[in-house]
């Protein structure tokens, strides 16, 4: 059964939509990452069911109906939040999940329009001109990540110094070698290299399609010792790394979904709901930049195609407003030094 079939009988709407459906195998039959579709076949059903209840044809639907797609978005609960209070406020979908939800939306009115049935895009694109901003249909958030603070860092390690080797070796990797949930659970015995200590992320792994190969700690090396030594015991065959210990899936592949509820497990054990199988990352980027790492090499330690992602790390750990500020006060500094210790009390010239 193919990729495109299983996602028709998930969401039905798509195989009511000649367009749709075509679109969607197009985007299959490119290679696109399996969690792509599913994600793109998501927004673009969830946009369908609304043209079919207010019955409006998709192909020629025109941007007041984008907009009652964005206002249902917008109003939509989110499943941890109570009422909708404004756009930012937490309670209902995410920014990110509504600009997510549109990107198929507006990839759909793009094949329409190569394939002669549209003249515009009634999704379009937020642009830019100096003097006057013209954003999309959705104002778009940029937040720094959230990471734990020292406190709640020993009291997740505190937890996890309770859990099975194959779990404080995971937790030990992601943090180490900033590895993202799927990075982490796709690892292969062969991605290791012991000798030199680095592991291999395959592109097909990575969000970008970028493989790399990054180091890890003698810490964590001798924790992964000990671990490979376990794995013997469930199996000495070659292949993924990580491998389920549960009776029904005893040496099966560990899936994201069983490591996400390790991680969640652990999270509200130590009092940090917050803590994902994310936070390891933005953790270890962030420490990257307090340590004084440039942007580039940052972003090639993290498999960034483009170094913006990676700015949003050097932010968060404050390093150039700290520097700014410390060569600010530095300049305060000497020309107070020289008002106090000039021999006629007059204000000295400081250099800049």
């Amino acid at each position: 059964m193919s990729g495109t079939t299983v996602l028709m009988e998930k969401w039905p709407v798509l195989g009511r939509h000649e367009q749709a459906a075509t679109w969607l195998t197009i985007w299959t039959d490119l290679g696109r990452a399996p969690r792509t579709i599913d994600a793109y076949a998501r927004g673009l059903a969830e946009y369908l069911l609304m043209c079919e209840r207010e019955n409006v044809d998709p192909v020629t639907a025109n941007r007041v109906h984008i907009a009652v797609y964005v206002r249902e978005l917008t109003s939509r609960p989110h499943r941890r939040g109570a009422n909708v209070v404004s756009i930012d406020s937490g309670a209902r979908l995410a920014n990110a999940t509504i600009q997510q939800r549109l990107v198929p939306v507006r990839l759909f009115y793009d094949f329409l329009m190569e394939e002669g049935l549209r003249k515009s895009n009634p999704v379009g694109r937020g642009r830019y001109t100096p003097g006057r901003q013209r954003g999309g249909l959705v104002p778009r958030l940029t937040k720094l990540p959230w990471i734990p603070s020292e406190q709640q860092w020993l009291g997740i390690l505190q937890v996890a110094r309770a859990e099975p080797v194959r779990n404080r070796v995971m937790l030990a990797l992601a943090y180490d070698s900033a590895l993202r949930r799927e990075e982490l659970c796709s690892l292969r015995t062969d991605d290791l290299d012991p000798a030199h200590r680095t592991l291999r992320v395959r592109a097909e792994t990575t969000k970008n399609r970028l493989e790399r190969v990054v180091p890890y700690s003698v810490s964590t090396d001798v924790l992964m010792s000990a671990y490979l030594a376990h794995r013997a015991t469930i199996s000495r065959a070659r292949g993924p790394l990580f491998l389920s210990e549960s009776r029904r899936n005893h040496g099966q592949p560990l899936t994201l979904w069983t490591w996400s509820k390790v991680v969640r497990r652990i999270a509200l054990e130590a009092g940090v709901p917050r803590f994902s199988t994310h936070t390891t990352r933005h953790l270890c980027l962030t420490d990257l930049a307090r340590m004084g790492w440039e942007l580039h090499a940052i972003a090639t330690f993290a498999g960034h195609r483009n170094t913006d992602s990676t700015l949003q790390y050097i932010h968060l750990s404050g390093r150039d407003l700290a520097d700014k500020l410390a060569r600010g006060m530095e300049h305060i500094h000497a020309w107070r030094i020289q008002m106090l210790t000039s021999a006629d009390g007059t204000t000295a010239e400081v250099s800049r």
